[in-house]
């Protein structure tokens, strides 16, 4: 699996250009149900064999790509697939709703 750091100058290049579907995790240092969301997504990617990447985004450290995708509350994750917005999902979700997220970009 492939973690990327995206920011507001790579976004466009690490996950609007992706060849491969990118699940970006928006999140910050002092959110604990991001925290919490993470190791769930590591899991999730693994098990489906690592068909999609994985985007860390923090949101205090790029704020207009935050901003740009309306992000109001965190962790906020959403599912690109040929550069545009597959899925999007707000707060801590268990594994299977995340599997169930990538495996329907990815079939």
């Amino acid at each position: 699996m492939s973690k990327i750091i995206v920011n507001d100058q790579n976004f466009t290049e690490k996950v609007i250009e992706s060849k491969k579907p990118i699940l970006v995790d928006f999140w910050a240092e002092w959110c604990m149900p991001c925290r919490m969301v993470a190791p769930i997504i590591d899991e999730a990617v693994k098990e489906l064999d690592d068909k999609v990447d994985i985007g860390k985004l923090n949101v205090d450290e790029a704020p207009l790509t935050a901003n740009n995708y309306q992000i109001e509350a965190i962790p906020t994750l959403i599912l690109f697939k040929d550069g545009k917005i597959f899925k999007r999902v707000l707060g801590v979700q268990p594994k299977e709703v995340i599997k169930q997220i990538i495996s329907s970009a990815i079939e």
